[in-house]
């Protein structure tokens, strides 16, 4: 027996979900346990060695670089960040490598003091310099550094260190995201002494200060970490290490049900969670969430004919994407309608309004009708494409690709699909060599200046994969993350979601829903609406 998710009265993503065949039973205990009696959580116990899942490996070892799930899981518990998540008592921060952080009244200095007893891997103390030297290469980046969330850092004007414990960062506007960002699992903190170096080092090095230690990546097949026995944090980590093995799809089904699998912390379909249900019975947990996370249609806004907004239009007037998330629901984790900000959520746009923008209206045959004519008028009413898509995460990008093709066909539009390695697809992205692409939009706290980065214009944001310029949305960005007042910041993202998804430079395909599915032996870990926080493993433990 599996709890099914709770979806809120709106039909909207309600809260995350935890769920497992001993559910009902532990419900009954509760209720028949004596007032004030209490049922003990058993103690962490150290040892072992975590088994995991993941669909595809890192590119590269770049935190600062990337922006896929296939590098956080086996890369991110090598290193350590300002703060982090309390994944607890989400989105609530804690400190990380900061013990202690002040805010200025008029929120534009942010104090931190350092922990004195932090040292990377190779023995080496973590201070200050290391700290800013980091955040310097990702608002900075030399020459040759490609830093993806340079944009959401903007109001950073400078970087002091005072002394060796104490970082200070001054911005030239309040950024209602700010703390939130420094929190950012990507913000990984290297050497300053190899940056000096070697400002490309963390692309093919692992040296960080986190709670495990790199020990090999064989590619294709797995990577392996150890315990830090000079972290920071007294008794952590608790694991003596951890292996992820690059599986996905029904190996990493069976292996779960086998049991040599413990977790696959992304997510798996509503039809893989139910089979392992049926396989393993109590044997595995399974938790529930919504997600803050969309597969997106991207063009390439320099290069003709998608340099045209009709046609970027059309083919986002073709999609229908309410048909689309009840067809894909099953098979996949796309579930949910939406614009830019997270469906559900306070900031975003209401389905009353949405309905109204290009590619959202449930009218789909009036769509279609206006996504043909718009293809004649801008003079290719026998449009061909080629999709660029990702091939070794089959789940949903495979399924998505076929979907819409088959959504394109019905306006005469006959398209193939480029089928890339993960490798292969986040370079075709970054460096613009693709027409029309699937691509990946996921974040890990729900928060405007944190979202709509992508859509800043690509000069300011590298994770603008169309390549758009467009000096609307960059004042509206910049106008929402000074905005001290809520209703004047909520206008603004409004007004934002209004011409990004009119313009069409990149659109929403669909929202996703979370099934993390763990073996029961696992604790210590919470599910979030992100896969990429609460991952450096510090806190987990195997039951024995």
């Amino acid at each position: 027996m599996t709890d099914q998710h709770v979806a809120a009265p709106s039909g909207r993503p309600a809260g995350a979900r935890t769920m497992h065949r001993r559910s009902v039973f532990l419900a009954l205990a509760a209720v028949l346990t004596l007032p004030g009696a209490a049922i003990a959580e058993p103690s962490p116990t150290r040892g072992g060695t975590l088994v995991f899942a993941v669909d595809a490996e890192p590119p590269n070892y770049d935190c600062h670089a990337n922006f896929s799930f296939v590098f956080i899981h086996p890369v991110i518990p090598h290193y350590s960040t300002l703060l982090k998540f309390d994944t607890a008592n989400y989105p609530q921060v804690v400190g990380d490598l900061a013990e202690s952080w002040n805010i200025s009244a008029d929120n534009r200095t942010y104090t931190f003091k350092l922990r004195r007893n932090v040292l990377f891997h190779d023995g080496s103390p973590l201070t200050s310099a290391d700290v800013k030297a980091s955040y310097e290469r990702i608002i900075h980046p030399p020459e040759g550094v490609l830093s993806v969330r340079q944009a959401d850092y903007a109001a950073v004007t400078a970087i002091e260190t005072p002394d060796s414990e104490t970082v200070v960062f001054h911005l030239q506007w309040p950024d209602a995201a700010m703390l939130a960002n420094f929190a950012s699992p990507w913000n990984c903190i290297y050497s300053a002494a190899r940056l000096k170096e070697d400002a490309l080092f963390p692309k093919t090095h692992v040296l960080g200060s986190g709670p495990f230690v790199f020990v090999e990546h064989v590619k294709g097949d797995h990577w392996i970490g150890k315990r830090w026995d000079r972290y920071f944090l007294p008794q952590k980590p608790y694991l003596d290490g951890y292996r992820a093995e690059f599986v996905a799809g029904a190996a990493a089904v069976k292996g779960m049900e086998s049991g040599h699998l413990m977790a696959q912390f992304r997510s798996f379909s509503p039809a893989e969670r139910d089979e392992m249900v049926s396989a393993a019975g109590e044997s595995i947990e399974v938790r529930e969430s919504p997600w803050i996370s969309y597969l997106a249609l991207a063009f390439s806004a320099t290069s003709p004919p998608f340099d045209d907004p009709r046609v970027r239009r059309a083919l986002s007037l073709a999609i229908d994407r309410w048909q689309g998330a009840q067809t894909l629901a099953d098979g996949t984790f796309l579930k949910y309608v939406g614009g830019l900000m997270r469906p559900g959520t306070a900031i975003s746009m209401p389905e009353a309004e949405l309905v109204k923008l290009p590619g959202f209206s449930r009218d789909i045959t009036a769509s279609r009708a206006e996504a043909r004519r718009l293809l004649a008028e801008a003079g290719v009413p026998d449009l061909r494409v080629t999709l660029t898509n990702r091939k070794d995460v089959p789940i949903p990008y495979g399924p998505a690709g076929d979907f819409l093709v088959a959504s394109w066909r019905e306006i005469g539009v006959q398209a193939r699909q480029e089928m890339l390695s993960t490798k292969d697809w986040q370079s075709a992205l970054e460096t613009g060599r693709f027409a029309a692409a699937i691509d990946l939009a996921a974040d890990y706290f729900d928060d405007p200046t944190i979202q709509l980065a992508r859509y800043v214009s690509r000069d300011l944001s590298p994770i603008n994969h169309s390549g758009s310029t467009d000096r609307f949305l960059d004042a509206l960005y910049v106008g929402q993350a000074m905005s001290t007042d809520p209703r004047a910041r909520a206008r603004m993202v409004r007004d934002f979601e209004r011409h990004a998804l009119t313009a069409a430079y990149t659109v929403p395909l669909l929202w996703w829903n979370r099934i993390v599915v763990t073996s029961e032996k696992f604790k210590g870990w919470n599910i979030t609406p992100s896969q990429y926080i609460g991952q450096d493993l510090a806190d987990v433990w195997l039951e024995r």
